[in-house]
């Protein structure tokens, strides 16, 4: 199976920069399985101390760990490469509401996405890497530490203004892209999109811990087949790309998902034939000042994509009129 190539900027060859990416990624791994065991971690970091003790805890040293980690050895591998680099850790020092990053090329990192099954040790974690070009993703890389996944999405360019042209099914776009799971040792498995197609068969993948009274009456409007729940929205993704789930929904407002949540697993749904977008059929939209990830968003393996997304967007006027999805 040949990447994808997407477009990347100028002096970066894809697969020197796949090639980098893998160790970076697998080290992140290691560091993260470390804390997550109250071992010592690797490459230097620091054992977790816990708050009693007066440190930051482990997932905070976790987080931060990652953080430096993939950030220092981007920079460190392409000097001079004419990306912004923004993460979780760093937001709230870069960030302006209101002001995008005056970015065409933009790297958004999440170190640890699924915070609290990192600590209830269910290892349903994930790290998120994703670039962007002006606000659109061309590379997703989504890690699963303890399952030793590592998901790669190629995606080519289709940055907001052609999106806009393509009218309201910009999210469910077939762009042609590509998508792979490697192990550690290099080798590449396809995703395994599941054949389920009519409604009452879809296998929902949710959280345990973020549902309210709305998305549970969007759920029984949809009447949907069985439901899993799974931490983290890359380990969401990853179980509809082997095939186990066919959908997933997230349903916010104001305490919405952060763009390093949604970007790199949109990259590999996408890149792997599946949709990903809001439910009245508008693309996600990355970099707009406030980094969150509001209203109703559907990702699927794409079959039903359409259907589902008019079928929720019409329930949520009943539910709640005022909801913007």
């Amino acid at each position: 199976m040949m990447p994808t190539s997407p477009s990347l900027p100028g002096g970066i060859d894809q697969e020197a920069l796949l090639a980098q990416l893998r160790p970076l990624c697998w080290g992140a791994a290691d560091i993260l399985r470390a804390y997550a065991r109250g071992e010592q971690p690797p490459h230097g970091f620091a054992a977790a101390l816990t708050v009693a003790d007066g440190g930051s805890g482990p997932v905070t040293a976790a987080d931060l760990a990652v953080n430096q980690w993939l950030l220092q050895g981007l920079q460190a591998s392409f000097p001079g490469a004419p990306w912004t680099l923004l993460s979780e850790e760093t937001a709230a020092g870069m960030l302006q509401a209101g002001q995008p990053l005056p970015a065409e090329w933009l790297w958004l990192l999440d170190p640890l996405d699924g915070t609290k099954d990192f600590l209830l040790g269910t290892g349903e974690y994930a790290v998120h890497l994703a670039l962007l070009q002006r606000g659109s993703p061309v590379l997703g890389v989504v890690l699963l530490p303890e399952r030793e996944e590592l998901w790669f999405g190629l995606l080519p360019q289709a940055g907001p203004e052609a999106r806009a042209e393509a009218g309201e099914g910009a999210a469910d776009l077939p762009f042609a892209g590509s998508a792979w799971r490697e192990n550690r040792s290099g080798e590449r498995f396809a995703p395994q999109l599941s054949a389920r197609r009519r409604t009452q068969e879809l296998v929902l993948v949710a959280s345990r811990s973020h549902r309210d009274t709305r998305l549970e009456q969007l759920l029984a409007a949809l009447q949907l087949g069985e439901t899993r729940v799974m931490g983290s929205v890359g380990g969401k993704v990853a179980t509809i790309l082997r095939g186990e789930s066919d959908l997933y929904i997230s349903l916010s407002g104001r305490t919405a998902p952060k763009d390093w949540d949604m970007a790199a697993p949109e990259a590999v749904l996408r890149a792997a034939g599946g949709a990903f977008g809001h439910a009245d059929g508008r693309a996600l939209t990355y970099n707009q000042g406030d980094g969150l990830q509001a209203g109703c968003l559907i990702a699927s393996h794409g079959p039903s994509h359409a259907d589902l997304c008019q079928r929720a967007a019409t329930a949520m006027g009943r539910i709640d009129p005022t909801f913007a999805i």
